[in-house]
């Protein structure tokens, strides 16, 4: 395999971030000695998360096996998706703020037309839904765990208990019409075909819509992250990558 140098476009702050946790991490575990430094490692994983590079490239980018890079990779992922904000810190920070958006997003996976439960119908093609929740100047506060991309929205915020939380914050939050029937402190548009509502009410939709339009920013920045973007991997490590990838975009400027 040709080797190459390669950038990846990160602060060099995410870098001292994930090597000083994982500097921890080897203290704590006693380890001696390992074939890579911890940030070595940490630049190791950045590259895996930000770039979506495969195991077999990253192991002979950095002189490893694919299963040393395989474990390395693990290890960080699980460290950074402890350090994840949970729902109830989500809301403390929510709680400050004069608003929320909530929305979906479906992480693209490999499966086959047999897989149903990952099928979804609105997006025609196979993933995970993660729920975000979003500030008023779109910056990502919190991201579910994936469930599969058959779940519609409104389910999905109900299995998180997101309307329940979002209620008991009384944070007011702003979502589309596919969370239609929440309740609670969830404000979605008027429903009905255009020409049919009042001027009252078309006039609410389009200021609705652009408070909205600021999740498209949260869900960008979701998608920097190349490995999102699509996944190859068990859809049982799925959610921690997402914890991991929320993690470093709340510690770190991107």
């Amino acid at each position: 395999m040709l080797v190459y140098p390669a950038g990846v476009d990160l602060s060099t702050s995410a870098l001292r971030f994930l090597a000083r946790e994982l500097a921890v991490r080897r203290r704590e575990q006693g380890t001696r000695w390992r074939r890579l430094t911890a940030g070595r490692q940490a630049l190791l994983v950045l590259a895996h998360l930000r770039c979506g590079h495969t195991y077999a490239q990253l192991a002979a980018g950095f002189g490893v096996g694919i299963a040393t890079a395989y474990r390395y990779i693990a290890e960080a992922v699980s460290l950074l998706a402890a350090l994840a904000p949970t729902l109830t810190d989500a809301m403390k920070t929510a709680s400050t703020k004069a608003f929320v958006i909530l929305d979906g997003t479906l992480l693209p996976i490999d499966r086959i037309a047999a897989d149903r439960p990952f099928y979804s119908g609105k997006h025609k093609k196979h993933g995970m839904n993660v729920q975000v929740i979003v500030d008023p100047h779109g910056r990502l506060l919190w991201a579910s765990p994936a469930l599969p991309g058959a779940v519609h929205d409104i389910k999905a915020t109900r299995t998180h208990g997101i309307i329940d939380a979002l209620d008991e914050a009384d944070v007011e939050c702003w979502a589309d019409k596919g969370y239609r029937g929440a309740g609670g402190t969830i404000r979605v548009p008027y429903w009905g075909r255009w020409e049919t509502l009042s001027t009252g009410q078309q006039a609410h939709n389009r200021t609705h819509a652009k408070i909205r339009a600021l999740v498209e920013q949260a869900m960008a920045t979701l998608k920097t992250w190349r490995l999102l973007r699509k996944l190859r991997c068990s859809t049982t490590r799925i959610t921690s990558l997402v914890q991991a990838v929320l993690t470093l975009h709340l510690t770190s400027p991107n």
